[in-house]
């Protein structure tokens, strides 16, 4: 097997491209997901609330829409808490509670910016 200092050299550059890809990938995942945290942080400063359960497909599509940041919406599971969304007059999953207004099925991240006055 012969090596040659030409095809190190090709390894090593392909190597160091490959890393330097995935740092700014690392970076740009980074960035939208603090772009998101910041908006789920509005959201539930504003009052913002979504109602759902674990078991909704749409509610875990809304969900995935957040990212990692969906931890910072206010979240109400309406199977641990059927007085919550009886009160707010839920009547399906999800249902956004929006400056007292409902807003039923799943929303796209601009209407919800909309809605609240959240920017993304």
């Amino acid at each position: 097997m012969n090596i040659t200092k030409k095809g190190i050299i090709i390894g090593l550059v392909v190597i160091i491209v490959l890393v330097f890809g995935l740092m700014i990938q690392g970076t740009s995942n980074e960035e939208t997901n603090s772009g998101l945290d910041e908006f789920a942080q509005c959201l539930t400063k504003k009052g913002v609330v979504m109602f759902g359960t674990s078991w909704c497909s749409y509610c875990n599509k809304q969900k995935e829409l957040f990212e990692t940041s969906f931890k910072y919406v206010d979240f109400v599971d309406c199977d641990n808490d059927k007085s919550a969304c009886v009160n707010n007059g839920v009547k399906g999953y999800p249902t956004w509670k929006i400056n007292g207004e409902n807003y039923s099925g799943l929303q796209q991240l601009n209407i919800i910016a909309q809605l609240s006055g959240c920017e993304i």
